[in-house]
C-alpha cells in the first residue's frame, strides 16, 4: 500500500518497518527506506533506497517491553501488569455479572531466615521453584503475579464455587509446604494465605488487594501456615506502613521493645547455661509483634542501628544483674543477634566497648551472633571486625553453620568459639 501511494503520486518516501517469516518458521524485522526514482517519460522508473535487518533491536525492545510488566527472576508479571489485569477483569465482570473473582494475597512464612541461612543464590531459586509449581496448578484465565521479594498475588477467575475456592487456596498451602530438594538437604517453606471475595457491589480496585493483605497479615500474626479470609472486622487492626515506620522510630523512647530471654539448657544436667536475647515490640494498637514484622522495616529505614544497640545494651545490664545474683562457677552468657547493617559499620567497636563499660559483665559472656551467610558476605572484612570484637572481650556466635557454602576448613579464619548446628544436621529422618 505504500508503494502504491508512491507510484501514484510519484513522489515522497518510503519509511516502513516490517517483518518476514523464513523457511524454519521464526521471523525476521527489517526497515525499509527508500525515495522514487521518475523517469524521462513522468513515471516512476524505480525506488531506490536501503533494507536494513533491525531483528535484534525489536528483539531488544520486545524484551524491554516484556520486562517493564514482569518479574526479572520469576519472568511472572510484577505489581504494574498485576493492577492492569485486576483492571480488566473487573470491566468483564461489568458484562458478565456471575463473574466473582477472587483476589489472593501469598506471603512466605519466615523467608528471611532462609535467605539469611542459605544465601541469597539458592533462596531466589526456591522462589523460581515455588512459582513454577503455583504456575502448574493454575488455569490460563487466571493471573499469579510477583507482588513484592517473597510475596505473591493471585487473581482467580476459574473458580466460584466458595468450598472449591476455599479448596483450591488450601492445593496452594500444600504445593508450598512441599518439601525442596536442595543439596542433600530439604527445605520445607510455609505461606501466610489472605483472600477477599469480591462483592458484586464493589468496584474492583486495589482496595481488594488492601483487603486480601490484610487477612495474610492476620494469618501471619496467628502464627502462619493458614488460609484467612478477609472480614471487615481485620480494618479495625489495620496499620499501613508509613504509620509502622513512624512509630517504630519512636518505639524505644516510648519503651516498647521488650527483650525476652530463651534459655539454653546444658545437656548433660539439664542446667541453664544462658540466653538468647529476643526483641518483641509491643504495639499500643497492634499488640506483641515478632521480629518477622518489623525488623526488615527497621533495616530500610536504617533504624537497626539504633534497635540494636539497645538490645545489646539492655541484654548486658540485665546479663550483669544475673551474673551478679548467681555467682556461679561458670557465669551464665547471652547472645544477641547482629545484622548486616550493624557488622558493616565501623562503629560497632566503639559501640561495644561503650556497653561493655557501662556492665559488667564476665569476659567472654556477651555473645554476639551472626549467620553464616552475614560472614560470608565479605569473608576479609568480617574476619578483621570479628578479630577486633573478639579483643574486646565478647563472645563470638556463628548461627545456621552448614547450610550455606563455608567449610570447616574456612572457619578457621573466624575467631567464633560457639557454632550453632543447623538442626536439619541433627533431625532424624526417614531416609536413614
Amino acid at each position: 500500500a505504500a508503494l502504491d501511494c508512491v507510484l501514484d503520486q510519484r513522489r515522497g518516501r518510503l519509511v516502513q518497518d516490517f517483518r518476514l517469516r523464513t523457511p524454519d518458521g521464526h521471523f525476521m524485522w527489517f526497515a525499509l527506506k527508500a525515495r522514487p526514482v521518475v523517469g524521462s517519460d513522468g513515471e516512476v522508473s524505480r525506488v531506490v533506497g536501503t533494507l536494513t535487518d533491525v531483528t535484534d533491536i525489536k528483539n531488544a525492545e520486545e524484551r524491554m517491553l516484556h520486562d517493564s510488566v514482569h518479574d526479572n527472576l520469576t519472568g511472572l508479571p510484577n505489581r504494574k501488569l498485576f493492577m492492569d489485569r485486576l483492571g480488566a477483569v473487573a470491566n468483564f465482570t461489568k458484562a458478565m455479572p456471575n463473574l466473582r473473582p477472587t483476589l489472593m494475597v501469598i506471603d512466605l512464612d519466615r523467608f528471611k531466615q532462609v535467605n539469611d541461612s542459605v544465601g541469597i543464590a539458592v533462596g531466589d531459586s526456591i522462589l523460581l521453584t515455588l512459582a513454577r509449581r503455583l504456575t502448574r496448578i493454575l488455569k490460563p484465565q487466571d493471573t499469579l503475579a510477583r507482588l513484592a521479594g517473597d510475596q505473591f498475588g493471585l487473581i482467580l477467575v476459574s473458580e466460584q464455587d466458595p468450598a472449591r475456592i476455599t479448596a483450591f487456596a488450601e492445593t496452594i498451602r500444600k504445593t508450598i509446604r512441599a518439601p525442596i530438594a536442595f543439596n542433600d538437604r530439604e527445605i520445607f517453606l510455609t505461606a501466610s494465605i489472605g483472600l477477599a471475595l469480591s462483592d458484586p457491589q464493589m468496584q474492583l480496585s486495589e482496595e481488594i488487594i488492601k483487603d486480601a493483605e490484610l487477612a495474610m497479615y492476620h494469618s501471619k500474626r496467628i502464627g502462619g501456615d493458614r488460609i484467612d479470609v478477609y472480614k471487615p472486622a481485620m480494618r479495625a487492626r489495620k496499620t499501613d506502613r508509613l504509620t509502622l515506620e513512624s512509630e517504630l522510630r519512636r518505639a524505644i523512647e516510648r519503651q516498647e521493645i521488650t527483650i525476652l530471654y530463651q534459655p539454653i539448657v546444658r545437656l548433660e544436667d539439664r542446667s541453664i547455661a544462658g540466653f538468647e536475647a529476643l526483641a518483641r515490640w509491643d504495639h499500643p494498637k497492634l499488640g506483641r509483634m515478632s521480629p518477622s514484622e518489623f525488623i526488615s522495616i527497621a533495616e530500610e529505614i536504617g533504624l537497626i542501628v539504633d534497635l540494636g544497640m539497645f538490645v545489646l545494651d539492655q541484654t548486658a545490664r540485665q546479663l550483669s544483674v544475673w551474673q551478679r545474683a548467681m555467682r556461679s562457677r561458670e557465669p551464665i552468657f547471652a547472645s544477641v543477634n547482629v545484622s548486616s547493617r550493624q557488622l558493616l559499620r565501623h562503629d560497632l567497636i566503639h559501640d561495644i566497648r561503650t556497653v561493655l563499660s557501662r556492665s559488667s559483665v564476665a569476659r567472654g559472656t556477651l555473645k554476639l551472633e551472626l549467620t553464616e551467610s552475614l560472614v560470608m558476605e565479605n569473608p576479609e572484612h568480617a574476619a578483621q571486625m570479628l578479630t577486633r570484637i573478639r579483643e574486646l572481650g565478647t563472645g563470638l556466635s556463628l548461627d545456621d553453620f552448614g547450610t550455606g557454602h563455608s567449610s570447616l576448613a574456612y572457619l578457621q579464619r573466624f575467631p567464633f568459639d560457639t557454632i550453632k548446628i543447623d538442626q536439619s544436621f541433627v533431625r532424624t529422618t526417614s531416609r536413614g
